[in-house]
């Protein structure tokens, strides 16, 4: 994913405010987590949905060898904002961050993803979860590059 350069501006200055920090700091004589009360002045993302256009586009490059002879894919998703809002009345990014999330949970509950201790999620076998990507509203495309 990339974030405009406005972005990531703001969230720098943020930063170089203490406002991100995680751990508790006194102020008046209160205890705070400052990215927590953060949160609490900003707008409810679900408020901003409805007024959200354009489309998201996360993909990944994929690069390897197979059969001894390199290859290289791009494996993407194009979610609409407003078409998203119109289904879950919610924003294209947050159906793009809590679908995959869904989906790898059914993985590991009907054992298609299985084993003892950590794993990455390239380690597990990809075509289920992403049969059930797509049946979930988030079909992806593939490009050979």
């Amino acid at each position: 994913m990339t974030f405009g350069e406005s972005y990531l501006k703001h969230l720098e200055v943020l930063g170089n405010v203490g406002m991100t920090r995680i751990d508790e700091v006194e102020f008046n004589g209160h205890k705070i987590v400052p990215i927590q009360f953060l949160r609490a002045l900003l707008p409810d993302p679900a408020s901003l949905a409805e007024n959200y256009s354009g489309k998201t586009s996360i993909g990944c490059l994929c690069e390897g060898i197979k059969n001894g002879e390199k290859k290289r894919y791009f494996i993407y998703n194009i979610c609409d904002h407003a078409e998203t809002y119109k289904e879950v009345r919610a924003q294209a990014i947050s159906y793009t961050t809590g679908v995959p999330a869904v989906t790898g949970a059914v993985m590991m509950v009907t054992k298609k993803w299985s084993g003892h201790g950590v794993f990455n999620m390239e380690q597990m076998d990809p075509d289920a979860f992403l049969e059930d990507l797509a049946k979930r509203g988030l079909p992806w495309h593939v490009e050979e590059r």
